[in-house]
């Protein structure tokens, strides 16, 4: 993402703050499985599009040591009150931004997914990968091509007690998904603040990420869950190790 790609501004963050803490729940368990030997020696977990903190408040109560990152100043603000327990909750923006190393690297809802190209996801991925300290696990979820096959409608709209969100889909270009979502806010003084933005999701063939990551020393497979969860259709998983 770009630093001037003003995605997830403040009324967005909050609304998928108050509405999409779903994603986490699912995918928590088994990112904490797969972080159990990272947990037992003490060694330090990197979450880069933390959001709001949903996945690093779980990662927090298991006992880890976390930095928790994201490209959106709004979504930090939301962390820091949600996961107070985080290590560090700081700005770090791919592919350009230095990474710190860690003993593992994890993120949720396809973060990586929002780069300009494929080829920044490609260049953000070597770096996390050279970012992993032996012994170490990487596990995130990103968009493959199949992504779009599951939006078979045009738009879809969700309500909250003091929030609602309509998102309208469009894909391009096989490449390319895009949601232009507007968002409604309930304010304290019960009155009512419309947003829009737009979103840009590159989608890219998963089946090559192995290959990416064999020189970096990463014995990586392209999955469909971290656990037993069901993660939708054209959502993979990336789950990579560094040998000790």
């Amino acid at each position: 993402m770009s630093p001037a790609t003003p995605y997830y501004r403040r009324d967005l963050a909050l609304v998928h703050h108050l509405g999409f803490g779903f994603h986490a729940d699912a995918c928590a368990p088994g990112i904490l499985a797969l972080l159990k030997p990272v947990r037992a020696r003490g060694g330090l977990v990197l979450e880069f599009g933390c959001g709001s903190g949903l996945l690093t408040r779980y990662l927090v109560e298991a006992g880890h040591r976390v930095v928790a990152t994201d490209a959106s100043p709004a979504m930090l603000e939301l962390a820091r009150e949600t996961a107070p327990g985080a290590e560090t909750i700081e700005l770090l923006r791919l592919p350009d931004d230095p990474i710190p190393s860690a003993d593992a690297i994890v993120a949720i809802g396809h973060p990586i997914s929002y780069l300009d190209e494929e080829a920044d996801i490609d260049r953000a991925l070597v770096a996390l990968a050279r970012a992993l300290r032996p012994g170490g696990t990487l596990a995130i979820d990103i968009c493959d091509l199949s992504w779009g096959s599951q939006w078979t409608a045009e738009s879809s709209g969700r309500v909250g007690e003091a929030w609602a969100i309509v998102t309208r889909y469009s894909r391009p270009t096989p490449q390319k998904f895009i949601r232009d979502m507007t968002t409604f806010l309930r304010h304290d003084d019960d009155t009512w603040h419309r947003a829009d933005e737009h979103h840009e999701n590159v989608l890219v063939d998963t089946s090559r990420l192995p290959s990416l990551l064999a020189p970096e020393g990463l014995t990586a497979h392209v999955g469909t869950s971290f656990g037993t969860e069901t993660l939708p259709a054209g959502l993979h998983t990336l789950i990579a190790t560094r040998p000790e």
